[in-house]
């Protein structure tokens, strides 16, 4: 048998089922907010699973907030930062729309769920990282 042991969430870092978030304390671009991530050794927040969106982001968050969505490779064809395709889908109504032909990349809006906008990459806004908390196996 093998346990598999997870070590906490380093400090300043929130803890829900298997991981750990950051919510930004400042505003930036979404390129900008994915350097930041990658910078802390991880990476913009993949939802997938509709816990992690119903349960968690709602009471994380109450700002417009980027996620680690996009279309910047082919326009219409959503890709999470881990390169796995999109399964769950929380687009707000009439979303996405790609206004004006440049929103490729997606945040979190302010409403009651939650839910997902495609909006400028350029745009400044907070940003969510996500990272698997260090672990040790035990035999």
């Amino acid at each position: 048998v093998t346990f598999v042991l997870y070590k906490k969430c380093p400090a300043g870092w929130t803890r829900f089922n298997h991981s750990c978030y950051l919510l930004s304390e400042s505003s930036a671009s979404w390129d900008a907010a994915r350097k930041d991530c990658r910078d802390r050794g991880t990476d913009l927040v993949v939802i997938d699973s509709p816990e992690e969106q119903v349960q968690f982001l709602c009471m994380f968050t109450n700002e417009h907030t980027w996620i680690g969505l996009n279309d910047k490779e082919q326009e219409g064809t959503w890709r999470w930062v881990d390169g796995t395709p999109l399964n769950l889908m929380y687009w707000a109504e009439a979303q996405p729309d790609d206004g004006g032909g440049k929103e490729d990349c997606v945040h979190v809006r302010n409403d009651k769920k939650k839910s997902w906008n495609d909006l400028s990459c350029s745009a400044s806004l907070k940003w969510i990282c996500e990272k698997t908390p260090n672990h040790c196996t035990v035999s």
